[in-house]
């Protein structure tokens, strides 16, 4: 499942994690497994459930495993935020339509603070109508979206002066 740009995502994500690491906050990885029948990708025991190197887990780093995009369905996440008193989260990653989209707006559903750090995700081309649907375009509708109402939507420079300014 190609995605367009998730190999610089993924290095800003892996930035975005050792900054939370050099400031000794909680972080939380999330890694989707597919069981719904007919599923093609993040299946159970197979490379496309690996969580990439520049983003590894380092001991203790809790890894939660969901099946569904929405991040804290049927997943201990919310316990854990709030086992850490995590009240404000950052949110990167992929798919920007789908998992990033769900999370967010749950998270915003369940009264957390919400950042999306949108240089740091990726999503794919979609296919709607006929007409094929550009990832730049669908990332930014998402993104566009998000910031709407339901995050604060940022690139990662951005965030990094932000936090560092205060």
């Amino acid at each position: 499942m190609e995605l367009v740009g998730m190999r610089d995502a993924g290095q800003r994500a892996g930035k975005l994690l050792s900054f939370f690491r050099r400031q000794s906050r909680p972080t939380f990885h999330i890694q989707h497994i597919s069981v719904r029948k007919g599923a093609s990708f993040f299946l159970p025991d197979t490379e496309g459930i690996e969580l990439h190197e520049c983003i590894k887990p380092q001991a203790g780093e809790l890894v939660v495993q969901k099946n569904y995009p929405n991040s804290f369905r049927e997943t201990p996440l919310l316990q854990e935020l709030e086992k850490h008193a995590v009240k404000k989260i950052v949110i990167c990653g992929a798919m920007s339509h789908m998992c990033i989209d769900a999370t967010a707006r749950a998270a915003f559903d369940l009264g957390l603070d919400c950042t999306v750090i949108q240089n740091a995700c990726a999503t794919r081309n979609l296919e709607f109508g006929g007409k094929t649907i550009a990832a730049a375009d669908v990332h930014c509708a998402f993104m566009a979206a998000l910031g709407s109402a339901y995050a604060q939507v940022l690139s990662l420079d951005e965030f990094m002066k932000q936090t560092t300014d205060h």
